[in-house]
Protein backbone atom coordinates (compact mmCIF):
# COMPACT_ATOMS: atom_id res chain seq x y z
CA UNK A 1 0.00 0.00 0.00
CA UNK A 2 1.42 3.41 -0.98
CA UNK A 3 1.75 6.42 1.29
CA UNK A 4 -1.47 8.01 0.07
CA UNK A 5 -3.34 4.73 0.40
CA UNK A 6 -2.10 4.27 3.95
CA UNK A 7 -3.13 7.83 4.80
CA UNK A 8 -6.61 7.22 3.41
CA UNK A 9 -6.90 4.03 5.45
CA UNK A 10 -5.87 5.83 8.65
CA UNK A 11 -8.21 8.73 7.96
CA UNK A 12 -11.09 6.40 7.22
CA UNK A 13 -10.56 4.55 10.48
CA UNK A 14 -10.45 7.78 12.44
CA UNK A 15 -13.61 9.05 10.79
CA UNK A 16 -15.44 5.82 11.62
CA UNK A 17 -14.27 6.02 15.24
CA UNK A 18 -15.45 9.62 15.54
CA UNK A 19 -18.84 8.74 14.10
CA UNK A 20 -19.28 5.82 16.50
CA UNK A 21 -18.33 7.71 19.65
CA UNK A 22 -21.27 8.78 21.80
CA UNK A 23 -21.34 12.54 22.12
CA UNK A 24 -21.68 14.54 25.32
CA UNK A 25 -25.35 15.13 24.63
CA UNK A 26 -25.94 11.38 24.74
CA UNK A 27 -23.77 10.75 27.77
CA UNK A 28 -24.96 10.24 31.32
CA UNK A 29 -28.67 10.53 30.66
CA UNK A 30 -30.54 11.09 33.86
CA UNK A 31 -27.41 12.03 35.83
CA UNK A 32 -26.51 15.61 36.68
CA UNK A 33 -23.11 16.96 35.75
CA UNK A 34 -21.46 19.52 38.01
CA UNK A 35 -21.41 22.08 35.20
CA UNK A 36 -23.20 25.41 35.55
CA UNK A 37 -26.10 24.21 33.37
CA UNK A 38 -26.11 20.59 34.54
CA UNK A 39 -25.42 19.48 30.96
CA UNK A 40 -22.40 17.50 29.83
CA UNK A 41 -19.28 19.62 29.27
CA UNK A 42 -18.66 20.92 25.76
CA UNK A 43 -15.71 19.79 23.65
CA UNK A 44 -14.07 22.52 21.58
CA UNK A 45 -11.81 21.33 18.76
CA UNK A 46 -8.98 23.86 18.54
CA UNK A 47 -8.50 24.48 14.85
CA UNK A 48 -10.42 21.27 14.24
CA UNK A 49 -8.61 17.97 14.80
CA UNK A 50 -5.30 19.86 14.96
CA UNK A 51 -3.44 17.10 16.78
CA UNK A 52 -3.33 15.17 13.51
CA UNK A 53 -3.84 17.70 10.71
CA UNK A 54 -2.41 21.22 10.40
CA UNK A 55 -4.32 23.54 12.73
CA UNK A 56 -7.28 25.27 11.02
CA UNK A 57 -7.07 23.17 7.86
CA UNK A 58 -10.07 21.88 5.95
CA UNK A 59 -9.62 18.19 6.93
CA UNK A 60 -9.00 19.16 10.55
CA UNK A 61 -12.38 20.90 10.65
CA UNK A 62 -14.14 18.18 8.67
CA UNK A 63 -12.94 15.41 10.96
CA UNK A 64 -13.88 17.30 14.10
CA UNK A 65 -17.27 18.18 12.59
CA UNK A 66 -18.02 14.50 11.91
CA UNK A 67 -19.04 14.36 15.58
CA UNK A 68 -21.45 17.25 15.90
CA UNK A 69 -21.06 17.48 19.67
CA UNK A 70 -17.66 19.16 19.29
CA UNK A 71 -17.53 22.90 18.61
CA UNK A 72 -15.11 24.22 15.98
CA UNK A 73 -12.56 26.77 17.18
CA UNK A 74 -11.24 29.38 14.75
CA UNK A 75 -8.54 31.91 15.66
CA UNK A 76 -9.66 34.84 13.51
CA UNK A 77 -7.01 36.89 11.64
CA UNK A 78 -7.75 39.71 9.21
CA UNK A 79 -6.07 40.27 5.86
CA UNK A 80 -5.19 43.66 4.38
CA UNK A 81 -8.55 43.78 2.58
CA UNK A 82 -10.51 42.83 5.70
CA UNK A 83 -11.15 39.15 4.98
CA UNK A 84 -11.14 36.82 7.97
CA UNK A 85 -9.01 33.68 7.93
CA UNK A 86 -8.54 30.96 10.54
CA UNK A 87 -4.92 30.69 11.69
CA UNK A 88 -3.49 29.52 15.03
CA UNK A 89 -0.70 32.13 15.15
CA UNK A 90 -0.57 35.84 14.39
CA UNK A 91 2.83 35.19 12.78
CA UNK A 92 1.95 33.36 9.59
CA UNK A 93 5.47 31.97 9.15
CA UNK A 94 4.91 29.80 12.24
CA UNK A 95 2.13 27.80 10.59
CA UNK A 96 2.15 28.39 6.79
CA UNK A 97 4.43 28.46 3.74
CA UNK A 98 4.14 32.26 3.44
CA UNK A 99 7.89 32.85 3.79
CA UNK A 100 8.55 30.64 0.76
CA UNK A 101 6.11 32.56 -1.43
CA UNK A 102 7.00 36.01 -0.14
CA UNK A 103 10.65 35.78 1.01
CA UNK A 104 10.93 39.57 1.41
CA UNK A 105 7.74 39.95 3.41
CA UNK A 106 9.22 39.88 6.91
CA UNK A 107 8.08 42.82 9.06
CA UNK A 108 8.34 43.89 12.69
CA UNK A 109 5.27 45.13 14.58
CA UNK A 110 4.31 45.74 18.18
CA UNK A 111 1.55 43.37 19.25
CA UNK A 112 0.02 44.30 22.60
CA UNK A 113 3.24 46.06 23.53
CA UNK A 114 5.53 43.20 22.47
CA UNK A 115 7.80 43.50 19.43
CA UNK A 116 7.25 40.65 16.96
CA UNK A 117 9.07 39.90 13.72
CA UNK A 118 7.63 37.70 11.00
CA UNK A 119 4.99 37.54 8.30
CA UNK A 120 1.58 39.03 9.15
CA UNK A 121 -1.81 38.71 7.47
CA UNK A 122 -2.34 42.50 7.54
CA UNK A 123 0.31 42.89 4.81
CA UNK A 124 -1.52 40.75 2.24
CA UNK A 125 -4.83 40.87 0.42
CA UNK A 126 -6.81 37.66 0.56
CA UNK A 127 -6.10 36.92 -3.11
CA UNK A 128 -2.36 37.07 -2.37
CA UNK A 129 -2.79 34.17 0.03
CA UNK A 130 -4.49 31.83 -2.45
CA UNK A 131 -1.45 29.58 -2.83
CA UNK A 132 -0.25 29.75 0.76
CA UNK A 133 -0.56 26.36 2.44
CA UNK A 134 -0.66 25.26 6.05
CA UNK A 135 2.07 23.60 8.09
CA UNK A 136 2.00 21.80 11.42
CA UNK A 137 2.54 24.35 14.16
CA UNK A 138 4.13 21.77 16.50
CA UNK A 139 7.18 20.13 14.94
CA UNK A 140 6.91 16.88 16.91
CA UNK A 141 3.71 16.06 15.01
CA UNK A 142 3.51 14.34 11.64
CA UNK A 143 4.73 16.23 8.57
CA UNK A 144 2.61 14.03 6.31
CA UNK A 145 0.10 16.82 5.65
CA UNK A 146 2.46 19.81 5.51
CA UNK A 147 1.81 21.96 2.46
CA UNK A 148 -1.28 19.98 1.44
CA UNK A 149 -4.09 22.38 2.39
CA UNK A 150 -4.79 26.05 1.72
CA UNK A 151 -6.04 28.59 4.24
CA UNK A 152 -9.66 28.43 5.40
CA UNK A 153 -11.64 31.66 5.41
CA UNK A 154 -13.87 32.30 8.41
CA UNK A 155 -16.92 32.54 6.18
CA UNK A 156 -16.20 29.09 4.77
CA UNK A 157 -15.74 27.67 8.26
CA UNK A 158 -19.08 29.09 9.38
CA UNK A 159 -21.02 28.01 6.31
CA UNK A 160 -19.62 24.57 5.49
CA UNK A 161 -18.74 22.80 8.74
CA UNK A 162 -21.96 21.68 10.38
CA UNK A 163 -20.93 22.05 14.00
CA UNK A 164 -21.15 24.71 16.71
CA UNK A 165 -18.77 27.58 15.89
CA UNK A 166 -16.35 29.29 18.27
CA UNK A 167 -14.57 32.43 17.01
CA UNK A 168 -11.56 33.57 19.04
CA UNK A 169 -10.26 37.11 18.58
CA UNK A 170 -6.84 37.32 20.15
CA UNK A 171 -5.47 40.71 19.04
CA UNK A 172 -8.28 43.16 18.29
CA UNK A 173 -6.16 46.19 19.21
CA UNK A 174 -3.41 45.11 16.80
CA UNK A 175 -5.72 45.16 13.78
CA UNK A 176 -7.09 48.59 14.68
CA UNK A 177 -3.60 50.00 13.97
CA UNK A 178 -4.20 49.14 10.31
CA UNK A 179 -7.71 50.60 10.14
CA UNK A 180 -9.16 47.10 10.26
CA UNK A 181 -12.21 46.65 12.48
CA UNK A 182 -12.36 43.19 13.99
CA UNK A 183 -15.55 44.24 15.76
CA UNK A 184 -17.32 45.10 12.49
CA UNK A 185 -16.13 41.88 10.89
CA UNK A 186 -17.30 39.66 13.76
CA UNK A 187 -20.68 41.42 13.92
CA UNK A 188 -21.08 40.94 10.16
CA UNK A 189 -20.34 37.22 10.44
CA UNK A 190 -22.70 36.79 13.40
CA UNK A 191 -25.54 38.37 11.42
CA UNK A 192 -25.00 36.07 8.42
CA UNK A 193 -24.20 32.82 10.21
CA UNK A 194 -24.74 31.09 13.53
CA UNK A 195 -21.87 31.85 15.86
CA UNK A 196 -22.21 29.97 19.13
CA UNK A 197 -19.21 31.39 21.00
CA UNK A 198 -17.01 34.48 20.69
CA UNK A 199 -13.96 34.74 22.92
CA UNK A 200 -11.20 37.28 23.43
CA UNK A 201 -8.60 38.19 26.05
CA UNK A 202 -9.45 41.89 25.52
CA UNK A 203 -12.19 43.35 27.73
CA UNK A 204 -12.90 46.33 25.47
CA UNK A 205 -13.56 44.08 22.48
CA UNK A 206 -16.07 41.89 24.30
CA UNK A 207 -17.80 44.91 25.81
CA UNK A 208 -18.24 46.34 22.31
CA UNK A 209 -20.24 43.23 21.34
CA UNK A 210 -22.63 43.22 24.29
CA UNK A 211 -26.20 43.63 23.03
CA UNK A 212 -25.08 43.48 19.39
CA UNK A 213 -24.81 39.73 18.86
CA UNK A 214 -27.58 37.14 19.00
CA UNK A 215 -28.96 36.15 22.40
CA UNK A 216 -27.74 32.58 21.90
CA UNK A 217 -24.16 33.68 21.20
CA UNK A 218 -22.00 33.26 24.30
CA UNK A 219 -19.30 35.86 24.97
CA UNK A 220 -16.31 34.31 26.73
CA UNK A 221 -13.44 36.20 28.34
CA UNK A 222 -10.15 34.43 27.76
CA UNK A 223 -7.58 34.54 30.55
CA UNK A 224 -3.92 34.45 29.59
CA UNK A 225 -1.03 33.74 31.99
CA UNK A 226 -1.53 35.40 35.36
CA UNK A 227 1.35 37.87 35.02
CA UNK A 228 0.38 39.25 31.60
CA UNK A 229 -1.45 42.57 31.37
CA UNK A 230 -4.89 42.91 29.77
CA UNK A 231 -4.43 45.82 27.31
CA UNK A 232 -7.68 47.73 27.81
CA UNK A 233 -7.76 47.72 31.64
CA UNK A 234 -4.01 47.59 32.36
CA UNK A 235 -4.68 44.90 34.98
CA UNK A 236 -2.96 41.54 35.11
CA UNK A 237 -5.08 38.52 34.32
CA UNK A 238 -4.21 37.16 37.75
CA UNK A 239 -5.74 40.18 39.47
CA UNK A 240 -8.82 40.05 37.23
CA UNK A 241 -9.45 36.49 38.37
CA UNK A 242 -10.19 37.85 41.84
CA UNK A 243 -13.13 39.91 40.54
CA UNK A 244 -15.20 37.53 38.45
CA UNK A 245 -18.42 39.42 39.17
CA UNK A 246 -17.15 42.29 37.01
CA UNK A 247 -16.57 39.88 34.11
CA UNK A 248 -20.16 38.71 34.40
CA UNK A 249 -21.26 42.21 33.24
CA UNK A 250 -19.94 41.59 29.71
CA UNK A 251 -19.43 37.81 29.38
CA UNK A 252 -21.30 34.60 30.11
CA UNK A 253 -18.18 32.53 30.60
CA UNK A 254 -14.42 32.47 31.02
CA UNK A 255 -11.72 30.41 29.31
CA UNK A 256 -8.66 29.68 31.45
CA UNK A 257 -5.40 27.75 31.01
CA UNK A 258 -5.78 24.38 32.66
CA UNK A 259 -3.11 25.22 35.25
CA UNK A 260 -5.50 27.83 36.68
CA UNK A 261 -7.58 24.85 37.85
CA UNK A 262 -4.99 22.16 38.56
CA UNK A 263 -1.63 23.89 39.18
CA UNK A 264 1.52 21.90 38.47
CA UNK A 265 4.81 22.03 40.40
CA UNK A 266 8.16 22.81 38.78
CA UNK A 267 8.91 19.08 38.67
CA UNK A 268 5.60 18.36 36.92
CA UNK A 269 3.33 17.04 39.66
CA UNK A 270 -0.20 18.17 40.40
CA UNK A 271 -0.90 20.50 43.28
CA UNK A 272 -4.32 20.67 44.97
CA UNK A 273 -7.01 22.16 42.75
CA UNK A 274 -7.88 25.83 43.08
CA UNK A 275 -11.37 27.19 43.74
CA UNK A 276 -11.65 28.87 40.32
CA UNK A 277 -14.34 26.51 38.97
CA UNK A 278 -16.54 26.98 42.02
CA UNK A 279 -15.83 30.72 42.02
CA UNK A 280 -16.88 31.03 38.38
CA UNK A 281 -20.06 29.05 38.91
CA UNK A 282 -20.94 31.12 41.98
CA UNK A 283 -20.56 34.24 39.82
CA UNK A 284 -22.91 32.72 37.23
CA UNK A 285 -20.11 32.17 34.72
CA UNK A 286 -19.38 29.04 32.72
CA UNK A 287 -15.73 28.05 32.82
CA UNK A 288 -13.83 26.41 29.98
CA UNK A 289 -10.35 24.91 30.34
CA UNK A 290 -7.69 25.28 27.63
CA UNK A 291 -4.29 23.88 26.58
CA UNK A 292 -5.19 20.19 26.25
CA UNK A 293 -3.33 17.95 23.82
CA UNK A 294 -2.55 14.25 23.99
CA UNK A 295 1.08 14.82 22.99
CA UNK A 296 1.89 17.63 25.42
CA UNK A 297 3.96 16.86 28.52
CA UNK A 298 1.43 15.70 31.11
CA UNK A 299 1.78 15.73 34.86
CA UNK A 300 3.33 12.50 36.14
CA UNK A 301 0.11 11.98 38.11
CA UNK A 302 -1.57 10.98 34.84
CA UNK A 303 0.98 8.27 33.94
CA UNK A 304 1.06 9.51 30.32
CA UNK A 305 -2.68 8.87 29.97
CA UNK A 306 -4.48 11.91 28.46
CA UNK A 307 -7.84 10.32 29.27
CA UNK A 308 -6.95 10.48 32.97
CA UNK A 309 -6.21 14.18 32.61
CA UNK A 310 -9.59 14.98 31.06
CA UNK A 311 -11.38 12.99 33.74
CA UNK A 312 -9.59 15.03 36.41
CA UNK A 313 -11.37 18.13 35.07
CA UNK A 314 -14.84 16.65 34.57
CA UNK A 315 -15.26 13.69 36.93
CA UNK A 316 -13.38 14.28 40.17
CA UNK A 317 -16.36 14.27 42.52
CA UNK A 318 -15.98 17.96 43.41
CA UNK A 319 -16.43 20.03 40.26
CA UNK A 320 -16.74 19.87 36.48
CA UNK A 321 -15.63 22.44 33.93
CA UNK A 322 -18.17 23.51 31.33
CA UNK A 323 -15.94 22.74 28.38
CA UNK A 324 -12.51 21.57 27.20
CA UNK A 325 -10.42 23.20 24.45
CA UNK A 326 -8.27 20.52 22.85
CA UNK A 327 -6.19 19.58 19.81
CA UNK A 328 -7.52 16.00 20.05
CA UNK A 329 -11.34 16.19 20.39
CA UNK A 330 -11.76 12.43 20.11
CA UNK A 331 -10.23 11.88 23.58
CA UNK A 332 -12.46 14.19 25.67
CA UNK A 333 -15.48 12.93 23.72
CA UNK A 334 -14.45 9.44 24.80
CA UNK A 335 -13.92 10.60 28.39
CA UNK A 336 -17.36 12.21 28.55
CA UNK A 337 -19.30 9.59 26.64
CA UNK A 338 -17.66 6.39 27.87
CA UNK A 339 -15.65 6.87 31.06
CA UNK A 340 -17.32 9.51 33.23
CA UNK A 341 -19.34 8.84 36.39
CA UNK A 342 -18.79 5.09 36.22
CA UNK A 343 -19.72 2.64 38.95
CA UNK A 344 -16.31 1.78 40.40
CA UNK A 345 -17.42 -1.36 42.22
CA UNK A 346 -16.46 -4.76 40.85
CA UNK A 347 -20.08 -5.73 40.20
CA UNK A 348 -21.47 -6.06 36.68
CA UNK A 349 -18.42 -4.82 34.82
CA UNK A 350 -18.38 -7.60 32.27
CA UNK A 351 -15.86 -10.32 31.49
CA UNK A 352 -12.46 -8.62 30.85
CA UNK A 353 -9.75 -9.69 33.30
CA UNK A 354 -7.22 -7.03 34.30
CA UNK A 355 -3.81 -8.50 35.15
CA UNK A 356 -1.08 -6.22 36.48
CA UNK A 357 2.41 -6.15 34.98
CA UNK A 358 4.81 -6.24 37.93
CA UNK A 359 2.15 -4.39 39.87
CA UNK A 360 1.44 -0.81 38.82
CA UNK A 361 4.96 -0.61 37.40
CA UNK A 362 4.27 2.57 35.47
CA UNK A 363 3.80 4.42 38.76
CA UNK A 364 6.21 2.67 41.13
CA UNK A 365 9.24 0.37 40.83
CA UNK A 366 8.41 -3.15 39.65
CA UNK A 367 7.20 -5.73 42.15
CA UNK A 368 7.38 -3.46 45.20
CA UNK A 369 4.78 -3.17 47.91
CA UNK A 370 3.70 0.24 46.54
CA UNK A 371 3.35 -1.11 43.00
CA UNK A 372 1.08 -3.91 44.19
CA UNK A 373 -0.96 -1.60 46.41
CA UNK A 374 -1.49 0.81 43.51
CA UNK A 375 -2.48 -2.04 41.19
CA UNK A 376 -5.22 -3.07 43.61
CA UNK A 377 -6.43 0.52 44.02
CA UNK A 378 -6.50 0.91 40.23
CA UNK A 379 -8.81 -2.08 39.90
CA UNK A 380 -6.59 -4.99 38.90
CA UNK A 381 -8.30 -8.38 39.11
CA UNK A 382 -5.02 -10.28 39.23
CA UNK A 383 -1.60 -9.16 40.48
CA UNK A 384 1.59 -10.85 39.34
CA UNK A 385 4.95 -11.88 40.73
CA UNK A 386 8.04 -12.80 38.67
CA UNK A 387 9.84 -15.23 40.97
CA UNK A 388 13.62 -15.05 41.33
CA UNK A 389 15.84 -16.74 43.93
CA UNK A 390 18.38 -15.22 46.33
CA UNK A 391 21.76 -16.65 47.35
CA UNK A 392 20.21 -18.05 50.52
CA UNK A 393 17.40 -19.75 48.60
CA UNK A 394 14.54 -17.35 49.28
CA UNK A 395 12.05 -16.87 46.43
CA UNK A 396 11.39 -13.15 45.85
CA UNK A 397 9.32 -11.05 43.47
CA UNK A 398 11.63 -9.28 41.01
CA UNK A 399 10.88 -8.48 37.37
CA UNK A 400 14.43 -9.31 36.27
CA UNK A 401 16.91 -11.89 37.46
CA UNK A 402 19.57 -9.21 36.86
CA UNK A 403 19.52 -6.69 39.70
CA UNK A 404 21.19 -4.12 37.43
CA UNK A 405 17.88 -3.75 35.58
CA UNK A 406 15.62 -2.95 38.50
CA UNK A 407 17.68 -1.93 41.54
CA UNK A 408 20.46 0.45 42.58
CA UNK A 409 23.02 -2.37 42.74
CA UNK A 410 25.24 -0.61 40.17
CA UNK A 411 26.00 2.13 42.71
CA UNK A 412 26.36 -0.25 45.68
CA UNK A 413 29.22 -2.22 47.21
CA UNK A 414 27.95 -5.26 45.30
CA UNK A 415 28.65 -3.79 41.85
CA UNK A 416 32.01 -5.58 41.78
CA UNK A 417 30.17 -8.91 41.64
CA UNK A 418 28.99 -8.21 38.09
CA UNK A 419 29.75 -10.99 35.66
CA UNK A 420 28.58 -12.58 32.43
CA UNK A 421 26.47 -15.74 32.61
CA UNK A 422 25.88 -16.76 29.01
CA UNK A 423 22.97 -19.04 29.93
CA UNK A 424 21.05 -15.94 31.03
CA UNK A 425 22.36 -12.92 29.09
CA UNK A 426 25.36 -11.85 27.06
CA UNK A 427 26.24 -8.76 29.11
CA UNK A 428 27.50 -8.51 32.66
CA UNK A 429 24.99 -8.44 35.47
CA UNK A 430 24.61 -8.84 39.22
CA UNK A 431 22.04 -11.57 39.73
CA UNK A 432 19.56 -12.19 42.51
CA UNK A 433 21.37 -15.42 43.39
CA UNK A 434 24.62 -13.48 43.94
CA UNK A 435 23.15 -11.77 47.03
CA UNK A 436 21.23 -12.88 50.09
CA UNK A 437 17.77 -11.57 50.85
CA UNK A 438 19.24 -9.42 53.64
CA UNK A 439 21.80 -7.98 51.20
CA UNK A 440 19.04 -6.95 48.82
CA UNK A 441 16.47 -5.77 51.34
CA UNK A 442 18.89 -3.77 53.52
CA UNK A 443 21.40 -2.38 51.02
CA UNK A 444 19.60 -1.84 47.72
CA UNK A 445 16.71 0.31 46.61
CA UNK A 446 14.22 -0.54 43.89
CA UNK A 447 14.51 1.40 40.62
CA UNK A 448 11.51 2.24 38.45
CA UNK A 449 11.61 0.83 34.92
CA UNK A 450 11.85 3.36 32.07
CA UNK A 451 11.24 1.53 28.79
CA UNK A 452 11.12 4.85 26.90
CA UNK A 453 13.88 6.58 28.82
CA UNK A 454 15.94 7.04 25.65
CA UNK A 455 13.35 9.57 24.43
CA UNK A 456 13.13 11.33 27.80
CA UNK A 457 9.80 9.81 28.85
CA UNK A 458 10.65 9.14 32.46
CA UNK A 459 8.22 7.48 34.82
CA UNK A 460 7.28 9.13 38.12
CA UNK A 461 10.74 10.49 39.06
CA UNK A 462 9.68 11.46 42.59
CA UNK A 463 9.11 7.76 43.29
CA UNK A 464 11.87 6.29 41.16
CA UNK A 465 13.26 4.46 44.20
CA UNK A 466 10.11 4.19 46.32
CA UNK A 467 8.75 1.03 47.86
CA UNK A 468 10.05 -2.14 49.47
CA UNK A 469 11.14 -5.39 47.88
CA UNK A 470 8.84 -8.36 48.52
CA UNK A 471 9.51 -12.02 49.09
CA UNK A 472 7.09 -14.42 47.46
CA UNK A 473 5.63 -15.11 50.90
CA UNK A 474 5.04 -11.36 51.42
CA UNK A 475 3.32 -11.14 48.04
CA UNK A 476 1.07 -14.12 48.77
CA UNK A 477 0.07 -12.74 52.17
CA UNK A 478 -0.73 -9.32 50.69
CA UNK A 479 -2.80 -10.73 47.83
CA UNK A 480 -4.75 -13.01 50.14
CA UNK A 481 -6.11 -10.02 52.04
CA UNK A 482 -7.20 -8.06 48.95
CA UNK A 483 -10.33 -8.17 46.80
CA UNK A 484 -8.74 -10.01 43.87
CA UNK A 485 -9.87 -12.86 41.68
CA UNK A 486 -6.41 -14.36 41.62
CA UNK A 487 -2.64 -14.09 41.38
CA UNK A 488 -0.18 -14.87 38.59
CA UNK A 489 3.26 -16.30 39.31
CA UNK A 490 5.86 -16.29 36.53
CA UNK A 491 8.84 -18.63 36.67
CA UNK A 492 11.77 -18.45 34.25
CA UNK A 493 15.28 -19.97 34.36
CA UNK A 494 14.01 -22.93 36.44
CA UNK A 495 16.35 -25.38 34.69
CA UNK A 496 19.37 -23.12 35.22
CA UNK A 497 18.54 -22.73 38.91
CA UNK A 498 18.16 -26.48 39.35
CA UNK A 499 21.27 -27.50 37.39
CA UNK A 500 23.70 -24.70 38.30
CA UNK A 501 22.43 -23.57 41.71
CA UNK A 502 20.83 -26.76 42.97
CA UNK A 503 17.65 -24.90 43.77
CA UNK A 504 14.22 -26.32 42.89
CA UNK A 505 12.20 -23.17 42.20
CA UNK A 506 9.08 -25.13 41.22
CA UNK A 507 9.03 -26.95 44.55
CA UNK A 508 9.69 -23.69 46.39
CA UNK A 509 6.78 -21.94 44.69
CA UNK A 510 4.40 -24.85 45.36
CA UNK A 511 5.45 -24.91 49.02
CA UNK A 512 5.09 -21.13 49.45
CA UNK A 513 1.64 -21.14 47.88
CA UNK A 514 0.57 -24.10 50.01
CA UNK A 515 2.01 -22.57 53.21
CA UNK A 516 0.03 -19.38 52.51
CA UNK A 517 -3.20 -21.35 52.45
CA UNK A 518 -4.05 -21.02 48.76
CA UNK A 519 -4.32 -24.78 48.31
CA UNK A 520 -7.09 -24.89 50.90
CA UNK A 521 -9.36 -22.28 49.28
CA UNK A 522 -10.84 -21.83 45.83
CA UNK A 523 -11.85 -18.17 45.95
CA UNK A 524 -8.58 -16.96 44.44
CA UNK A 525 -7.18 -18.62 41.35
CA UNK A 526 -3.42 -19.22 41.25
CA UNK A 527 -2.04 -18.95 37.71
CA UNK A 528 1.44 -20.16 36.82
CA UNK A 529 3.17 -18.75 33.74
CA UNK A 530 6.43 -19.66 32.02
CA UNK A 531 7.95 -19.64 28.55
CA UNK A 532 9.52 -23.03 29.29
CA UNK A 533 7.23 -26.00 28.67
CA UNK A 534 9.20 -28.37 30.92
CA UNK A 535 8.68 -25.96 33.82
CA UNK A 536 4.95 -25.95 33.20
CA UNK A 537 4.89 -29.75 32.97
CA UNK A 538 6.52 -30.03 36.39
CA UNK A 539 4.05 -27.53 37.86
CA UNK A 540 1.19 -29.52 36.36
CA UNK A 541 2.44 -32.68 38.04
CA UNK A 542 2.59 -30.99 41.45
CA UNK A 543 -0.26 -28.50 41.19
CA UNK A 544 -3.29 -28.49 43.45
CA UNK A 545 -6.84 -28.09 42.16
CA UNK A 546 -7.18 -24.29 42.11
CA UNK A 547 -3.85 -23.78 40.33
CA UNK A 548 -4.03 -22.89 36.63
CA UNK A 549 -0.97 -23.70 34.52
CA UNK A 550 -0.55 -21.33 31.56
Amino acid sequence: MGRSGHACSVLGSLLLLLLLLPGPAAAQKGSAWKTLSGDAPAVIAKGGFSGLFPDSSDPAYLFAASNQDSAQWCDVRLTKDGVGICLPDIKMDNCTTISDLFPKGKKTYRVNGVSMTGWFSVDYNSIDLTNVTLLRAILSRTNRFDGSFTLVQVEVALSQYKAPAWLNVQHDSFYSQFNLSMRSYILSMSKQYTVDYISSPEVSFLKSLVGRVGRKTKLVFRFLDEGLVEPSTNQTYGSMLKNLSSIKTFASGILVPKHYIWPVTADNYLQPSTSVVDDAHKAGLEIYAADFANDFALSYNYSYDPLAEYLRFIDNGAFCVDGLLTDFPITPLEAIGCFSNLNNTKADHGAPLVISHNGASGDYPDCTDLAYQKAVVDGADVIDCDVQVTKDGIPICMSSIDLMDVTTVASSQFASQAGVISDIKAVAGVYTFNLTWEDIANNLKPMISNPFGQISLSRNPRNRNAGKFMRLSDFLAFAKGEDLSGIMITVEHASFMAEKLGFGVVDAVIKAVDDSGYSKQTAKKVMIQSTNSSTLVKFKQLAFQSMCIC
